[in-house]
């Protein structure tokens, strides 16, 4: 629903249509229908049980429409499986849920919406806690760190959102404490076209667990970042990589040869992303809703970077 905009870097009034993401914190407020229809998922398994690393409810519920997610929780992810032979579907083959049934398969790539953990924790992980540490994987080293080096090579993932939060250091103004003051920034796509993260998935396997427990397995996730482009390296150093729908197919294949995904990983396409700044609240994990979507006036900032001229307001 188109709204109008503000004066800074094209922010809308109201929310953009279903699409949101990022590094720490990112929106992801499309039904699972839409995402379903705009990334031509093949199989909906985000009502299958998953292991939460939460000590308390997912709120909204995992799979739900969610502006705030925020580490650990478990989000949707798009995967691409194969079947263990021509003859098997995806449920029979398990899915994600069998681990190391669905590797190897000879049926066709079936793209599968799933809800993964963020927070890559490596098969040889002895405790599932270190994933706390890699809701990231940075684009120039992600080939030679230990933690992503199988999951790059073959387990590739979409994250879908409609736009990212980050935080950028005020040059100027200091808060109460006489720190520099920060202001959350939302970036997101004005042309409408969804936006993906390219992401990283792996398996864990809890060595206490029976083994028929489907719950046995955490299946985590991790973001692939870059350097920012300009402008927006006026709010954070880093960005999200965002992949577009010509090359959703060749990240989600296994098959895809190094070079290509190489290839991928050093994509840079500039100008697509808006930026504006939006309210405090989002800082706090529990808060949610389109509200926090909505623009700070220009009258209520202190100390910001315009992103798109590098003047200072407030």
């Amino acid at each position: 629903m188109p709204a109008p905009r503000t004066a800074m870097t094209g922010a809308p009034q109201a929310r953009p249509l279903a699409w949101g993401a990022m590094c720490g914190r990112y929106a992801a407020a499309s039904s699972s229908d839409e995402l379903i229809e705009a990334l031509e998922i093949d199989v909906d398994r985000t009502s299958d049980p998953v292991r939460s690393v939460l000590k308390s409810a997912q709120s909204p519920p995992a799979g739900d429409p969610d502006y705030n997610v925020a580490p650990s929780k478990n989000a949707r992810v798009v995967v691409a499986r194969r079947p263990r032979d021509q003859g098997d579907s995806v449920e029979a083959s398990g899915g994600l849920a069998g681990q190391a049934d669905a590797e190897g398969g000879q049926g066709r790539l079936q793209r599968q919406l799933r809800l993964l953990t963020w927070g890559l924790v490596p098969s040889w992980a002895k405790d599932p806690a270190v994933g706390a540490r890699m809701t990231n994987a940075r684009a120039e080293t992600v080939f030679e760190k230990p933690a992503f080096r199988a999951a790059i090579a073959s387990r590739r993932a979409l994250v879908p959102a409609d736009g990212w939060y980050e935080w950028q250091t005020s040059p100027v103004a200091t808060d109460a404490k006489g720190k520099p003051r920060k202001q959350p920034f939302f970036m997101h796509r004005p042309d409408g076209v969804p936006i993906t993260f390219a992401g990283l998935f792996e398996f864990w396997r809890d060595p206490g667990a029976e083994r028929d427990d489907p719950l046995a397995w955490l299946t985590t996730f991790t973001i692939v970042t870059t350097a920012a482009e300009a402008g927006l390296e006026r709010i954070h150093d880093r960005q999200p990589l965002v992949l577009d729908p010509d090359q959703w197919g060749a990240w989600l294949d296994p098959d895809a040869p190094a070079e290509q995904v190489q290839a991928l990983v050093a994509t840079q396409r500039p100008g697509r992303f808006a930026a504006y700044p939006v309210g405090r609240a989002v800082g706090n994990s529990r808060s949610n809703g389109p509200e926090l979507l909505e623009p700070v006036g220009a009258a209520d900032l202190v100390g910001v970077v315009d992103p798109a001229t590098g003047e200072v307001l407030g």
